[in-house]
């Protein structure tokens, strides 16, 4: 990476290695990288502080990763198998058969890479997302409509019996 410093009045830029997996908040010491040294000194060191910047998709915890992973109900219901895209890479996830929203499935070695140790982990929770259509039911053909009711058939106990006032 390339970073902007000011010294002795004049801006420059230095490149810097940033090690693999480094948090936020860790400082580098740039040693003989600082402003020169009082009566014609050695130049000092320059400490930097990192910041990690978020990713849209992914968020860390330590080495492991996390994203929600949108799933349609029907590969909720039968299973399947999804690409998923890593900072490693395209994986496939197998996602089980019947498996709810907030269901939680690990990727192992697909979390942050450090540059010493093992990876971190990859968890992937699932979120399960109606089709457009089902925000206007009114918009639902009859079969479709009949097949979503004949679903609603199936639960053996109401879904909210866990719930207490």
């Amino acid at each position: 990476a390339s970073i902007s410093v000011q010294r002795d009045g004049k801006h420059e830029s230095i490149q810097v290695q940033i090690p693999a997996g480094i948090d936020s908040g860790k400082k580098m010491r740039l040693r003989g990288q600082g402003e020169p040294g009082s009566r014609g000194g050695p130049p000092g060191d320059l400490l930097v502080t990192l910041s990690v910047a978020p990713h849209p998709c992914f968020k860390r915890s330590g080495k492991n990763l996390e994203i929600r992973l949108p799933i349609s109900v029907t590969e909720a219901a039968l299973g399947g198998t999804v690409e998923l895209p890593t900072p490693g890479g395209t994986v496939s996830l197998k996602i089980p058969p019947g498996s709810g929203s907030g269901r939680k499935l690990r990727v192992r070695g697909q979390g942050v890479r450090a540059s010493s140790g093992d990876p971190g982990d990859l968890l992937v929770e699932l979120q399960i997302v109606l089709p457009e259509v089902m925000s206007q039911p009114s918009d639902l053909d009859e079969a479709s409509r009949t097949a979503i009711e004949h679903l609603g058939t199936l639960y053996e106990h109401p879904i909210r019996d866990s719930i207490l006032w």
